[in-house]
């Protein structure tokens, strides 16, 4: 059969003026336009195309690959926004469509994105931001590599969703970010954890002793520049209270002001913080 949106062997049948004829082992055709013909290609020959419709919604061939093919993600610029979505670059064949429903945050022209490519209801090709169900799993990551991820989609009651490599399963839990990460950021991670299914747990923050060093600096800053050099946050504190104007967890700031206190850098009440 015919695969629409995927490269794929097919023999050439016949030669018209207008190009030439392949077909798959079934003996459904599909036209290779003239302008598309490699040099000494003749009709028995086996040629890689990449099937795609055109705008009168025919099948037609290309041997171009495009940048990106059915069921897979790539980074793509977008070429403009119209009323019924956004227009992608994918190579030398026509813009991919972005429909506003596929969208996850809003799109500007110039910009890229990361995408799928998916079939539509109307059988046509079309891109979508939502990747979740066509990223894979990560073959070979391990707790403590870094890695680098783009920010796909985001959920206010479990966190942000990342395509590690633009291709890899990740997520940054809500309790590891004051807020949700922004949808497109490209970022460097540290993976925290490899679940059973392959899928990664990311964290933003660097190794517990190395982020202890940064939080102990920000926290002595902040004093410092406190009109009576203390801070209302001790270790009886909320914790939301803590993540909302520290931008750290309380675990981390309890870390953090123990080895402030155990240095004599600062004194320690239940509610309060002051430097020495």
């Amino acid at each position: 059969m015919l695969k629409l949106g995927e490269m794929q062997n097919l023999k050439v049948t016949r030669k018209v003026a207008f190009g030439m004829y392949l077909s798959d082992d079934d003996k459904n055709e599909v036209l290779l336009p003239a302008k598309e013909i490699p040099g000494g290609v003749k009709p028995g020959d086996e040629i890689s195309v990449f099937i795609y419709k055109d705008s009168e919604d025919r099948l037609i061939a290309t041997v171009n690959k495009p940048l990106i093919t059915l069921h897979k993600t790539a980074l793509l610029r977008v070429s403009q926004t119209t009323s019924i979505g956004a227009f992608l670059e994918w190579g030398p064949i026509k813009e991919l469509l972005l429909p506003f429903k596929e969208q996850t945050k809003e799109i500007r022209r110039g910009e890229e994105v990361l995408v799928a490519l998916y079939i539509d209801k109307s059988n046509r090709l079309a891109a979508t931001m939502h990747l979740y169900p066509y990223l894979s799993v990560a073959p070979s990551y391990k707790a403590g590599d870094e890695v680098k991820g783009r920010i796909y989609e985001t959920d206010a009651k479990l966190g942000s969703y990342v395509a590690v490599d633009n291709m890899y399963q990740g997520m940054v839990r809500k309790e590891e970010v004051r807020d949700l990460l922004k949808v497109g950021v490209e970022l460097k991670f540290r993976v925290t954890g490899v679940k059973d299914d392959g899928k990664l747990d990311l964290s933003i923050r660097k190794e517990a002793y190395l982020q202890m060093d940064e939080d102990c600096e920000i926290i002595l800053k902040l004093l410092k520049e406190s009109p009576d050099k203390s801070l209302p946050f001790g270790d009886k504190s909320d914790p939301e209270e803590i993540r909302k104007h520290l931008h750290m967890g309380k675990n981390q700031y309890k870390r953090a002001i123990g080895r402030l206190y155990k240095e004599r850098l600062i004194t320690m009440e239940k509610e309060s913080i002051t430097l020495v």
